[in-house]
């Protein structure tokens, strides 16, 4: 325990670093919401990748959003340089009491070295690793691997636990702010494609990691069984060079071009902003989709989830305080491995030979 113990009344101003995806960064908004609770008289920035930062931008509790930009090492070393000491000079600024970390990123450490502040908070690091310069950087310290059974809310709120504050149930609700003008554009995409909210399946697909996708043309077939019964599908995917190659596999189906053609199947594949995505599946009756942001995001906005998952651990990921299903294969004893598909090949038989029956049936189940 450090000398100087910390005391939330203290706090006068915090920053929360999270430098990972946009799904470990939307799952630490609960941390944000709980320090505001338990330190209501801190003003509470976020520093997060720039590409990042629509999953925490609007947020009612945060007073100030920072961000890296991925691109700035694509630069010559002076724009870098310059790059990095405006967001020093922006943080400085801020003179923070608090610094919580929430990853293993060796950034976290050098900034809060160079920011000085009062208390910080970090994962412990594992053995071999470079530990005297990580634990001299800290003040306090939280296992950095949570159990597989936990979820990783719980792992990012135990940065306050280490502090000795206590999270309540309210405190651990994930925040997605759509925002007004992200609500406008789908409400006009809805009143074009003729769409009512509640009374259509939002369906998403891809990942960035292909490894955790569904076959496509196992998606293809639900989207048929699924529109039988009466529902229009919306389909979306990122703008990735991949996911649109995954989306137009699918849609190859000669079923579902004739769905396309009568509107009962609506492809918004790469047309949406994460803000805009978010509002579209606060519309929808049920999500469809794999371990991914989006499937988090759909979480976020109380949406029923049906969540597939192959390699990942669904018990850490899945979705968080929704009404869900997920869906997994019980012909794997492997899984979850957190391999990039079977021996890392980039295919996940747990995932190629999980039956349309079973997503249908969880499907069916809530709705």
């Amino acid at each position: 325990m450090p000398s100087d113990v910390f005391s939330a009344a203290s706090v006068r101003r915090a920053l929360v670093i999270k430098l990972r995806h946009h799904g470990d960064v939307l799952l630490a908004t609960p941390v944000i919401s709980t320090l505001h609770r338990l330190a209501p008289g801190c003003e509470i920035d976020a520093l997060v990748y720039g590409d990042t930062a629509p999953m925490v931008s609007l947020h009612p509790q945060l007073a100030q959003l920072h961000v890296i930009d991925r691109q700035w090492k694509k630069q010559s070393i002076w724009q870098q340089i310059r790059a990095e000491a405006r967001l020093l000079a922006q943080l400085r600024a801020r003179h923070y009491d608090l610094i919580i970390h929430l990853s293993v990123h060796k950034r976290g450490a050098w900034l809060t070295r160079l920011l000085r502040p009062r208390w910080s908070v970090a994962p412990r690091l594992g053995a071999n690793k470079n530990q005297g310069f990580w634990a001299r950087s800290f003040t306090y310290f939280y296992p950095a691997q949570s159990h597989p059974d936990r979820h990783t809310v719980e792992s990012n709120l135990d940065s306050l636990r280490a502090l000795g504050l206590t999270p309540t149930t309210p405190d651990k609700r994930v925040i997605l702010i759509p925002g007004t003008s992200a609500e406008a554009r789908i409400d006009q995409l809805m009143t074009a494609h003729g769409l009512t909210a509640g009374q259509f399946i939002h369906i998403h697909p891809t990942s960035r990691w292909l490894f955790k996708c569904w076959p496509a043309e196992r998606v293809a077939e639900l989207c048929q069984l699924l529109s039988s019964k009466g529902w229009p599908i919306v389909l979306t995917a990122a703008p990735d060079a991949q996911e649109m190659t995954m989306i137009q596999t699918i849609l190859a189906n000669q079923a579902l071009r004739s769905a396309l053609h009568s509107k009962s199947l609506i492809d918004l594949s790469g047309q949406l902003s994460l803000k805009e995505l978010a509002a579209l599946t606060s519309r929808a009756k049920l999500f469809v989709g794999v371990d991914s942001a989006p499937m988090h995001m759909a979480a976020a906005m109380d949406t029923p989830t049906v969540a597939i998952f192959g390699p990942s651990g669904d018990r850490e990921w899945g979705p968080w305080q929704v009404a869900q299903r997920i869906v997994t294969s019980t012909n794997h004893v492997c899984r979850p491995c957190g391999r990039a598909g079977c021996n890392d090949s980039k295919i996940s038989e747990c995932l190629t030979t999980l039956p349309v029956a079973k997503v249908m049936a969880a499907c069916e189940d809530l709705l």
